[in-house]
């Protein structure tokens, strides 16, 4: 009780996020439990782990329906709910410490992913591409810190590949954010949703698609191998390790 008259790490007032989650719940519980009824593999791997310091990796398929899938299965795993988000009633009770990567860009190209934004986006400039345009730049050390803030207030989903494109290659810095802050890190797997859902939007493509979001025990990973080796590690994990070793396309 607590925690929802308090701010996040970045200012954000948990009970407005509170007031969004649950409305955001209601509006899309039905895209992902009624329309398109998702596939839930592996909570038992959430049982248990820290209240803080927890990296979430995956594969993405879309800009934002990965990340409210997602959303609602620890949301209802919190109410010890296995491999189901059957009992809509756990959407009163959102984890207001989940927090998501999200490319800047994206995340203020409308009013919706504005809002997004508020409910625990951390935004990170991209380093080989911006505008639909190549380009190579430094990792943007305040990126660094922020994931950092949020990892040690909760938990935070990354996508590895930054881009909704399968197979492509992992990005270095979810291998340095791994390095430097140490967390339990959890893999995720999720299919069909690319399928099921308009890339780029809060809008079904069809009804009765083969979703699914699949958790993996942690991974064991020794912090002081490299980081090619660390994210070698985890783009196996998320079973998108055919590019993981070439060399990044900047």
């Amino acid at each position: 009780m607590n925690r929802i008259l308090q701010r996040d790490p970045f200012k954000r007032h948990n009970f407005i996020k509170w007031a969004l989650l649950v409305v955001l719940g209601w509006v899309t519980y039905g895209m992902v439990n009624i329309a398109n009824r998702v596939k839930i593999q592996g909570t038992e791997h959430i049982d248990g782990l820290p209240e803080t310091n927890v990296l979430f990796v995956s594969n993405h398929q879309t800009y934002f329906l990965d990340v409210v899938a997602m959303n609602h299965v620890l949301n209802a795993a919190k109410q010890r709910m296995r491999n189901s988000i059957a009992n809509p009633l756990y959407i009163f009770f959102p984890r207001l410490n989940n927090y998501f990567v999200a490319a800047e860009e994206t995340m203020k190209m409308n009013f919706i992913a504005r809002i997004g934004t508020y409910l625990g986006g951390i935004l990170v400039q991209r380093t080989w591409r911006t505008q639909g345009k190549d380009i190579k730049r430094n990792l943007r050390f305040t990126d660094v810190i922020n994931v950092g803030k949020a990892l040690s207030d909760g938990w935070v989903i990354t996508f590895p590949q930054g881009t909704t494109r399968p197979n492509a290659p992992g990005r270095k810095g979810t291998a340095h954010i791994i390095k430097r802050f140490k967390p339990t890190v959890v893999p995720v797997v999720i299919s069909g949703f690319q399928d099921a859902y308009f890339r780029k939007a809060f809008l079904m493509k069809r009804i009765g698609s083969n979703v699914g979001v699949r958790f993996k025990k942690p991974l064991y990973i020794n912090y002081s191998e490299s980081i090619e080796s660390i994210l070698s590690c985890v783009m196996q994990a998320i079973e998108q390790d055919g590019n993981a070793n070439k060399d990044e396309k900047k």
